[in-house]
């Protein structure tokens, strides 16, 4: 039997807030930064998804449908392609109808609510998939949360939803001597199928292609392909996962990422005891070998792989709990506009923001961070958030 490879890339970006000053409260709902979002949008629309998106159609059809990927893009990201770059959306909607790429289900807002209300994950979720289905033509059969934020609970309700497979991270200390490289089920609802991110092979492309400092470097398509082959000469699966970005934009074209990007499906499936799958039909081909047990929240962030670089210090608390506080007001509103602030003011981007520790990939994030201090970020949502309960309460 064949050994797997599954490419799997996350495309989102949150809308970021104006300067939204103390004396706007209870005067001035306008709390987004229309300038920078459709400037970030176009942005990296130009330098990745569209340029990124017509590789990967050459690839399949090159390799007719040999090659396959998988996207999970954000409900909020969705919106603003709609609104501020409709030929990347046009791109995505391409790759969509050659039948060889899988769109995931995620949180609609790309939100931390798995954590704090199980009403609010799965009405996200459920939002998100009817997107799917209307910009896309596919209804999801694989979940990935935001962050590839998991837990046996979280994991247990995403099975409850019919959910066949779930994506997340190989995390070291969950892991202990196990190898992410192979199919898990979650330890709760064994129908829910696991795949774990492999982070040493994704990371290498997704945070180091273009470190001159790396004693890897330079990365080839070649050299790349040995890898994955040499670690499935033992195991069954090698789960690739990254956010879709590092192509062109935090890996520039410079940097030879898209020449590597063009090389590495033809290098890979030189090998001919190599395919590359999707996540559902890796899930559906391979046999899980035992449940994992993940008694706290892991994701894919920083060395230590949980969920402190977005709730892990006072600011980030206070905001997540007050925010979380006016979800019942907001839900019986029956304002659109109030849901639809609300709804975007969840992306897990602005707790994000407001972190105060120093992690390994926190250059990435600074990218596109409008902030110069965690408390800067603090400040300006907590007065967006005051007025949103303003209104909120109102009702």
């Amino acid at each position: 039997m064949k050994k797997t490879l599954c490419l799997y890339f996350q495309v989102h970006q949150p809308y970021r807030l104006r300067q939204y000053r103390f004396f706007d409260i209870g005067k001035n709902h306008d709390y987004f930064d229309e300038f920078t979002n459709k400037t970030i949008m176009g942005r990296v629309a130009s330098r990745c998804y569209i340029p990124a998106n017509r590789i990967i159609l050459d690839l399949i059809r090159e390799f007719d449908g040999a090659f396959r990927v998988a996207y999970s893009i954000s409900g909020i990201a969705l919106e603003q392609m709609e609104q501020f770059a409709p030929a990347a959306l046009e791109s995505f909607q391409e790759l969509a109808r050659t039948g060889h790429v899988e769109f995931l289900a995620e949180t609609y807002s790309h939100s931390l609510s798995s954590l704090i209300s199980p009403r609010k994950f799965k009405d996200q979720i459920k939002v998100h998939v009817k997107a799917v289905e209307q910009y896309f033509g596919q209804k999801p059969k694989t979940f990935r949360n935001t962050e590839l934020i998991y837990s046996d609970t979280i994991g247990e309700m995403v099975g409850g939803m019919g959910f066949t497979t779930m994506l997340t991270e190989g995390a070291r200390h969950i892991m202990g001597w196990k190898s992410p490289d192979y199919l898990y089920v979650n330890a709760l609802n064994p129908k829910l199928k696991l795949l774990l991110r492999n982070f040493r092979l994704s990371d290498d492309i997704a945070f180091r292609f273009s470190n001159k400092s790396w004693a890897d470097w330079p990365l080839t398509a070649e050299k790349y392909a040995g890898w994955i082959a040499g670690a499935l000469e033992k195991d069954d699966i090698v789960n690739i996962f990254m956010d879709y970005e590092s192509f062109g934009e935090h890996q520039p074209a410079s940097s030879g990422i898209f020449d590597f990007l063009k090389a590495m499906p033809g290098m890979i499936l030189h090998h001919t005891n190599l395919e590359i799958l999707t996540p559902s039909q890796a899930a559906d081909k391979h046999q899980p070998i035992a449940p994992l047990n993940v008694p706290y929240a892991i994701s894919w962030a920083d060395e230590e792989r949980d969920i402190s670089a977005w709730l892990g210090n006072e600011l980030q608390s206070e905001a997540f709990k007050n925010l979380y506080k006016i979800e019942d007001q907001v839900r019986q509103s029956n304002d659109p506009d109030l849901q639809r602030d609300f709804r975007r003011l969840q992306a897990s981007d602005h707790f994000y923001y407001m972190c105060t520790k120093f992690f390994s990939d926190g250059d990435v994030h600074k990218y596109f961070n409008p902030y110069d201090t965690p408390y800067e970020a603090f400040i300006n949502y907590m007065n967006v958030l005051s007025d949103i309960t303003l209104r909120a309460t109102k009702k």
